[in-house]
């Protein structure tokens, strides 16, 4: 099995895909770590990829199931936790900061209605990173952050792992005599 997915390596998307691995590539799996989904799904359609893992959450989901519709079928569906995420500031932070970067799909997480303005990341890692080397002052990412830079970052709150539903898709869709067909 050869899944793509979204990275990077540090990521949520990376952490499911490689539990998914390891519960049915009882062979062995490779996973290839994408920067945007349309090029998974299209290295999917050219059979470089034997499946795509994709969280229903992510902003880009809808856009996918409507664009490789008839291509590309959902073969696959898991719920998995995620890493524990926190809103986490930077100790130099001004004490109310104006601003809070996020990758979307976290915007309601937490109240955020302190912040005047919603700075918007590609994934949770780019906040993580963006907030160690000053980029952001306040940030929701991994909580794991904050072990990498306890001089650097602060907790503000902890949110615990969202719990979201993932799909795997290939080229070759389920028959309708499977258990997750509904007829």
């Amino acid at each position: 099995m050869i899944l793509g997915t979204l990275g990077p390596a540090g990521s949520n998307h990376a952490l499911v895909a490689k539990r998914y691995l390891a519960r049915h590539a009882v062979e062995g799996g490779e996973c290839v770590f994408f920067d945007a989904f349309e090029a998974a799904f299209e290295a999917l359609l050219e059979g470089r990829l034997t499946h795509v893992l994709q969280c229903t959450a992510h902003f880009s989901h809808a856009d996918c199931v409507g664009r490789y519709m008839h291509r590309v079928f959902p073969v696959d569906a898991v719920i998995a936790g995620s890493k524990p995420l926190a809103l986490l500031a930077r100790r130099d932070a001004p004490i109310s900061p104006a601003r809070v970067a996020l990758q979307p799909a976290t915007r309601h997480y937490t109240d955020l209605g302190a912040y005047a303005q919603i700075i918007e990341a590609p994934t949770t890692v780019a906040v993580a990173e963006g907030l160690i080397d000053g980029r952001y002052q306040v940030g929701i990412c991994a909580e794991e952050a904050l072990a990498q830079a306890p001089d650097t970052l602060r907790l503000v709150r902890a949110l615990g792992p969202a719990l979201d539903t993932w799909v795997v898709y290939a080229t070759t869709p389920l028959s309708a005599s499977s258990s997750l067909v509904l007829p």
